[in-house]
């Protein structure tokens, strides 16, 4: 075999550098390409899901695309190689080449990654692509990545999610206690301070376990993948807005040793396909939440925003969370203090631009045009 034929890591092939058996790479590819890559990439998520699954299928074939074949990314749903809360641990491991997840998944594991995603009362899409891509979000979360084995890109954002679905009403903070909900992420130690009891379920399982009445009250995104999911069958209250996540950022991951060992075109190639398709995604879920709201209302889903106490419950709740993490956890500090300082800076900027021309344009009577035939989800 000649040695442009087989990637080699640290000098050695692939195979005797223990990493055979995930990366695959055989053979030489095509004659305008580098080596052939054959990867395997986990998803988090459900094929139904064609926005967030999709993404993962967008970047394989991006990849596939711009390399005439050479590198061959095969998607594989939500259980398919792992169970969906597992893809993380997979490819911190090794045992899958990638995956696409969000790092909230894996609070359990590390909750620093929670700042990858999205917390409680954070960032929203646009100030959170800000803080990866300018304000340093981006090496310092880098860093935690490192320490799992890990090498993690964007590749996607939901932008600001709903507050999820309900099998009763709150109208108090008081409403919360003792109740049984899915959430992810920080958001579940915030829940946990008020009383809720959180269990950790993959999206494809909510339905379910609403209708059964096994969960009180379930969150996952907007209404677009809610819907998809069928979550409005188990639960007739959809609260808003998702105070846990402002928005919330989906990676792709790779394991260390196998991005070191690619070629530094495939590396560019994977990265501006990850770019690419996230700003398609959150494009997306923007487009057809609207909607996929207009659906659910329309069916006698009850929409309701939370009181005023219970996010002031929440809130204080979260940042009381953060401020003890802090006072533990010197990597915590370090990306809580950073971000804390970004933040502010953004809201300053926000409050003073976005918000008032939003608020404004929010304030005015309906246009003519608002009349015309409804669009169709696409």
């Amino acid at each position: 075999m000649k040695r442009r034929d087989f990637l080699t890591v640290g000098g050695k092939t692939a195979a005797a550098a223990g990493v055979a058996g995930a990366a695959a790479m055989t053979g030489p590819g095509p004659a305008k390409a580098g080596p052939a890559v054959r990867w395997r990439l986990a998803s988090s998520y459900p094929k139904t899901l064609d926005s967030i699954h999709g993404a993962a299928e967008r970047i394989a074939a991006r990849v596939r695309g711009a390399t005439d074949g050479a590198f061959d990314i095969q998607v594989h749903a939500a259980g398919e190689l792992v169970p969906a809360l597992g893809v993380f641990g997979a490819v911190s491991a090794g045992t899958v080449e990638c995956g696409l997840t969000a790092a909230a998944l894996a609070a359990e594991r590390d909750p620093v990654l929670c700042f990858d995603t999205g917390i409680p009362f954070g960032l929203n899409a646009r100030q959170h692509a800000a803080w990866m891509m300018h304000g340093g979000g981006a090496g310092l979360m880098g860093t935690v990545f490192a320490d799992h084995g890990i090498v993690a890109f964007p590749a996607g954002n939901t932008g600001a999610q709903m507050g999820g679905w309900f099998r009763r009403a709150v109208n108090r903070p008081d409403d919360l206690r003792g109740l049984t909900m899915r959430i992810a992420g920080l958001g579940a130690s915030v829940m946990e301070r008020l009383g809720v009891s959180v269990r950790s379920l993959p999206g494809d399982a909510l339905a379910d376990a609403l209708a059964a009445g096994t969960l009180d009250a379930a969150e996952w995104s907007g209404p677009y993948d809610d819907q998809r999911l069928g979550l409005h069958r188990g639960a007739s209250y959809y609260y808003y807005p998702g105070w846990w996540e402002g928005a919330a950022q989906a990676s792709l991951m790779v394991h260390r040793p196998l991005w070191d060992a690619l070629p530094p075109s495939y590396r560019v190639i994977l990265e501006q396909a990850c770019a690419e398709t996230g700003a398609w995604m959150l494009a997306k879920y923007d487009s057809l939440n609207a909607i996929a709201l207009r659906q659910l209302v329309g069916a006698g889903v009850v929409l309701k925003p939370f009181p005023p106490a219970v996010m002031d419950a929440a809130y204080s709740a979260a940042f009381a969370l953060y401020e003890e993490r802090a006072e533990s956890d010197t990597r915590f500090r370090t990306i809580y203090r950073a971000w804390g300082r970004f933040r502010e800076e953004e809201q300053m900027w926000f409050r003073v631009a976005e918000n008032s021309f939003d608020s404004y344009l929010y304030a005015q009577p309906g246009q003519p045009f608002a009349d015309a035939a409804p669009r169709a989800a696409r």
